[in-house]
């Protein structure tokens, strides 16, 4: 079901009603406008009986013929003064005395008193003299009038046809014109990152939203809040496992040296492995929590060239030997990316490559000048379900794997809060095997 915005309800009202108005005004306007017309052809009907009496009664005085007969009499008719109006003079027996041409064919009553009165489609007017011996039938068609006053009807609607579609034109301008700093907090809204939890601007809003934003901004310093003390306590928790973590190894590695017993020295030999996974563990803890919570971009852009070969040569001192194969371009590589970042970043991502990938296939780690740094290892090929996962908390690729399963999670809450773009994929591009780690860094 299709759900229509509020802009869009306002505007289609406001049209609705409008509309209605102005089509309401019209016909209203239409109705007075009929009645007007009635009264000036009342009007006129009454003045065409006034002229055309007194001139009648000239007439017949002029020929020296009584008005008490009752017989009827030749007598030349008037020539029409109006067009469209018939008449009919009678004398008190009803006699007609002079009438128009189509008299005859209208039908015209009897005197019946002096007023307006309907007939046969004609509205009549009928009018005597003060000692009632003549009298005066006017008439009119009324589809004279009919005719005229849908004329002007249709004259009155056509400037309609052009004032409504102009005026819901006006509506949705001014609709749209006021629901600017709605659209302006939504786009404020959207574009924000994951980790962007700063306030929003209340300025240049209007009265109506001020509430909403400061709504919005409270719950932003409550999560801000939340993420806060989350990422410092795993910060604090790591941090304070270390030495006592230490202490438990040394104490250990003791405990094997000084005895003679080999189901004992197997036993401490377990216990110093597993202590070493835990400050594994508590280290990546600790990298998260400053991934999570730290600045991960800098002012001005830095060469990351030197980041991943110090990173490379701890790897191939710690062991890794010649399976680290380092790939640097011969021009800076600049990024604004933070360099204590950036290393935590490679240390992950390398540290996963030699822990999961082929021990007798090389891991090769190559930054292009585009700032594009490839992290990839031998290996069988990965399902997408599972290349997806990877990046999760504490998803390991291998159940049975020493690893903490954070490694590639602390790379992607680097890469989200830097603004770099970081993606696994499997098999490698122009291979059947392996998997390749891919990071485009921002170059500012």
């Amino acid at each position: 079901m299709k759900t229509w915005s509020l802009q869009t309800r306002l505007a289609v009202v406001l049209g609705t009603l409008v509309t209605v108005l102005w089509l309401l005004a019209a016909l209203a306007t239409a109705t007075r406008l009929s009645a007007r017309v009635n009264e000036v052809f009342d009007d006129a009907l009454q003045a065409t009986a006034q002229r055309i009496l007194p001139l009648a009664l000239h007439d017949l005085r002029g020929r020296g013929e009584p008005l008490d007969e009752h017989e009827e009499h030749e007598i030349d008719r008037l020539p029409d003064d109006e067009e469209g109006v018939v008449y009919q003079v009678r004398d008190a027996s009803g006699t007609v005395l002079l009438q128009s041409r189509d008299a005859g064919a209208a039908n015209l009553p009897g005197f019946k008193g002096q007023g307006f009165s309907q007939s046969d489609g004609y509205r009549v007017y009928q009018q005597s003299l003060a000692d009632g011996q003549v009298t005066i039938t006017v008439a009119e068609p009324v589809a004279d009038r009919t005719r005229l006053a849908r004329s002007m009807m249709i004259e009155l609607s056509l400037p309609l046809l052009v004032v409504i579609p102009l005026s819901l034109l006006a509506i949705a301008f001014a609709v749209r014109r006021g629901f600017a700093p709605v659209r302006a907090l939504e786009r404020a809204i959207s574009r924000r990152g994951a980790q962007d939890m700063s306030p929003l601007a209340v300025k240049d809003l209007p009265r109506e939203l001020m509430p909403f934003a400061a709504e919005v901004n409270d719950l932003f310093h409550r999560l801000t809040a939340a993420f806060e003390a989350e990422r410092s306590f795993a910060a604090n928790a790591a941090h304070e496992l270390r030495t006592p973590v230490a202490g438990a190894i040394a104490q250990a590695q003791r405990l094997k040296a000084e005895t003679a017993d080999a189901s004992a020295a197997r036993r401490a030999d377990e216990i110093v492995t597993t202590l070493k996974r835990l400050m594994r563990t508590s280290e990546k803890l600790m990298q998260l929590a400053r991934a999570e919570g730290g600045r991960m971009r800098q002012e001005r852009a830095s060469d990351m060239r030197q980041v991943v070969q110090l990173i490379v040569q701890d790897f191939q001192r710690a062991g890794a030997g010649e399976r680290c194969r380092l790939t640097l371009p011969p021009e800076p590589v600049p990024s604004v990316i933070e360099p204590d970042a950036f290393g935590i970043l490679c240390r992950n991502l390398i540290e996963n490559a030699l822990r999961h990938g082929d021990p007798d296939q090389p891991v090769t780690i190559e930054l292009t000048p585009e700032a594009v740094l490839t992290v990839s290892n031998e290996g069988p090929p990965l399902a997408p379900e599972a290349l997806a996962r990877l990046s999760h908390r504490f998803q390991k690729g291998a159940a049975d794997g020493d690893g903490a399963g954070l490694g590639l999670a602390i790379v992607t809450a680097i890469a989200e809060r830097a603004q770099a773009e970081f993606s696994l994929v499997s098999p490698i591009p122009g291979q059947s095997t392996g998997v390749s780690a891919r990071v485009a860094l921002p170059r500012g």
